[in-house]
């Protein structure tokens, strides 16, 4: 990925951190990485919306895009999705793990920038339990 992607990559999410921080979800985690090389993977943002865990992808454009950025999320990435949060659940310290087991849901954060420098947001999209 080149410094302009990684850049814009950045930016979106960090809008999309504040816009579900402002409607109370909690921030457990952001870009983690998988360490077991079997299920080599990233996940955006890994949130706590009420009794829910929430494994958010969120996609940045910086202009029209042909296709809604929910149909990045197919069946094979959500299922993908789902293994990583498996994962991230197992590698976090009992003190850090939520009480009995979690629904897993799936979200899609869309964000809207600017084409131009310094890519001002133009819209969020909250897609909530995508597949």
């Amino acid at each position: 990925m080149d410094r302009r992607n990684a850049r814009i990559g950045r930016l979106g999410e960090q809008a999309a951190r504040r816009f579900l921080e402002e409607r109370g979800y909690r921030v457990l985690d952001h870009n983690w990485r998988s360490p077991a090389p079997e299920q080599r993977g990233e996940i955006d943002l890994v949130l706590r919306d009420r009794r829910a865990l929430v494994v958010c992808e969120v996609k940045t454009r910086t202009g029209a895009a042909l296709a809604h950025p929910a149909e990045a999320v197919t069946a094979e990435k959500a299922a993908r999705l789902r293994r990583l949060a498996v994962l991230w659940l197992r590698a976090q310290p009992p003190s850090r793990r939520p009480r009995g087991t979690p629904a897993i849901r799936i979200d899609v954060v869309a964000v809207r920038l600017g084409p131009c420098e310094p890519h001002p947001l133009l819209s969020v999209e909250h897609l909530r339990a995508v597949v």
